[in-house]
């Protein structure tokens, strides 16, 4: 077995800013998540009214995420993550604008930047990241969304203790923005350009990334399979960021406080369980560690659904947290290994899970003014259940590089289509 590359000065550099934004970006999600029951009482709205301004973000972040990799395919990442950290920083001083005026439409406004960024720059931090780990030859990616949820855990304490001492939810996240887009300056720099760049497929009229090539991945049976569970580890990760604190305040008449430090112990885990979970993926291998994942989140999400206890319940997010954590970057490690099209099929399977973090969540909303939003959880529940049960699509192809094994096209699909 041959040992992994040295790491040079370049690559070094480049992995550090990738680990650099990916905090920042966190820390800017946790500000808001903490806040959302600061900005709900500001705005005035419903539990339903306020999933309609989270609809915002779920509008900008699918609109980001769709467009990311094919701009990616056709300008590389680094342009692509440019232009994201600046919607994104623009999208936090507006929700701040927004906050400080009581505007919800503001908020809305600024969700909609907000989420456009983070779709841009996330889906391009995946390509990039699953770049650097084919060019180390070992695992990246559980580390770099490791960095998001690190900065998820600051930006909680932050907003836990901005939220204690009654701060300006307006302020907090003008100081934010300011941060990020520090952060954001150095990370582009320090990115090389043209990752993730390719020539333009045929049959596309020349252009890159057309929709036939961003299509295409998609006949391959085990790539499916794997999108269906990235859909699930996502929305169980997306429904604690979007409502854990309302759930704890409105579930479980915690204080505003306490639901922010419920958040806080969720990002815990979900950190824990990224920076831990390399050997584990390596003495079990990623289908074994998935499937007992997506069983510990499980019963984590029970107790706290069914739990009429409120320590139990805060207590329970911790296996909630640990549950969900190596989900999403697992899967992308699955898409893009062993395999030619790397970019283009990290780029879709990355663009699922996105769609199930930011777009799904805020529809328990709708569902809670109905049956609560405890019980609206049990959605959550249920997609677990089914990831469980596939997880044997993570489990590496056994056929040479740019072949899928027998048996895993989709009918119809020939070779030239999935790769």
């Amino acid at each position: 077995m041959k040992n992994p590359p040295v790491m040079d000065a370049a690559t070094r550099r480049w992995r550090a800013a990738l680990f650099l934004f990916m905090l920042a970006t966190g820390v800017s999600m946790a500000s808001w998540v903490a806040r959302t029951p600061a900005v709900r009482d500001a705005l005035d709205v419903s539990t339903g009214s306020m999933g309609l301004v989270l609809f915002g973000l779920s509008i900008g972040s699918m609109a980001g995420v769709l467009a990311s990799g094919g701009l990616v395919r056709a300008h590389g990442g680094r342009r692509v993550i440019a232009v994201g950290a600046g919607l994104l920083v623009a999208g936090l001083l507006v929700i701040a604008g927004g906050a400080a005026l009581e505007v919800s439409a503001g908020v809305f406004g600024g969700l909609a930047l907000f989420g456009a960024g983070m779709g841009l720059a996330e889906v391009a931090f995946n390509i990039e990241g699953a770049a650097v780990e084919r060019t180390l030859g070992r695992p990246v990616l559980p580390v770099l969304h490791g960095c998001f949820s690190l900065g998820t855990v600051v930006g909680a304490l932050l907003g836990m203790g901005l939220t204690a001492v009654h701060f300006p939810v307006g302020r907090h996240l003008a100081v934010v923005a300011l941060a990020v887009a520090a952060a954001g300056v150095w990370t582009v720099r320090a990115i090389p350009a043209g990752t993730g760049r390719e020539e333009p497929a045929a049959g596309d009229d020349g252009r890159t990334g057309g929709w036939r090539a961003q299509v295409a991945v998609w006949r391959d049976r085990r790539l499916v399979l794997i999108g269906l569970i990235v859909l699930a580890m996502a929305f169980a990760e997306g429904s604690a960021n979007d409502w854990l604190p309302l759930l704890m305040v409105d579930g479980h008449g915690t204080s505003a406080t306490a639901g922010s430090l419920t958040f806080m112990l969720f990002a815990v885990a979900m950190t824990t369980g990224r920076f831990t979970g390399g050997p584990l993926l390596v003495r079990y291998g990623p289908a074994a560690v998935v499937r007992a994942s997506a069983l510990v989140a499980a019963v984590g999400v029970a107790l706290v659904v069914f739990s009429d206890n409120a320590l139990l319940a805060g207590a329970a997010v911790v296996l909630w947290g640990l549950g969900a954590s190596l989900g999403f970057p697992v899967t992308i490690s699955a898409a893009g290994e062993g395999v030619r099209n790397a970019s283009a099929r990290v780029a879709a399977v990355s663009t699922a899970g996105y769609a199930a973090f930011l777009v799904g969540p805020p529809s328990l909303g709708f569902l809670a003014d109905h049956v609560g939003l405890r019980n609206a959880m049990v959605v959550v529940l249920v997609l677990l259940g089914g990831a469980a049960l596939i997880t044997r699509a993570l489990r590496t192809p056994n056929a040479g590089a740019g072949e899928e094994p027998p048996g895993e096209r989709l009918p119809g699909a020939s070779h030239s289509d999935l790769v």
